[in-house]
């Protein structure tokens, strides 16, 4: 689920307030994992509160050791903002958090920006696409995401499963990862 950038910025809905938020679009129930070509397993941890806010960490394992974890918040309206990420057991908190993925159900054509300080984010549903990865054969919508940091452009391409999450993605190197299980 490397959807989720910094180690998480890695999908089409109608303005917030217009729908109510589609139960389970982007999957954070504690215990889920995925396990991906690359090595990484990620699971959802159990819901937390850091600085006020109400987070499920979503931690990044290679070897069942972590080396980062995103902290997610699920709004009401059904979005997913990256509010911190803990690195080397340093939290780096985004004032102004990072807006993930707007409230789903997501569409082709659909966009949405954030930025916090220097690092700025542009996501957009590129449209979708027939996959077939080790875990099984998908329609999957695929998302752009543009990271900005202090002038250095990245781009990550995932491809999201509703329910299901990223079931492959694509790094700034063009390096592919798919999901295994």
């Amino acid at each position: 689920m490397r959807a989720l950038l910094p180690a998480a910025l890695l999908l089409l809905a109608a303005p917030a307030g217009l729908t109510a938020p589609v139960p389970g679009f982007y999957p954070l129930i504690p215990g889920t994992t995925w396990t991906y070509t690359s090595g990484e397993t990620q699971v959802v941890g159990t819901p937390t509160t850091v600085r006020g806010i109400r987070v499920t960490p979503v931690s990044h394992q290679y070897g069942g050791k972590t080396y980062t974890q995103d902290l997610l918040e699920a709004r009401a309206d059904g979005s997913i903002w990256l509010r911190g990420v803990n690195a080397g057991g340093r939290l780096t908190w985004y004032a102004t958090p990072l807006n993930v993925y707007p409230p789903g159900p997501l569409h082709p054509g659909q966009h949405w920006q954030s930025g916090s300080g220097a690092l700025k984010s542009s996501g957009s549903v590129t449209g979708t696409a027939p996959l077939r990865v080790p875990a099984g054969t998908f329609n999957a919508l695929v998302i752009r995401t543009d990271l900005s940091v202090g002038g250095q452009q990245s781009t990550q391409i995932t491809y999201f499963v509703p329910g299901l999450g990223v079931v492959r993605y694509q790094t700034a190197d063009g390096s592919q990862i798919d999901l295994l299980k």
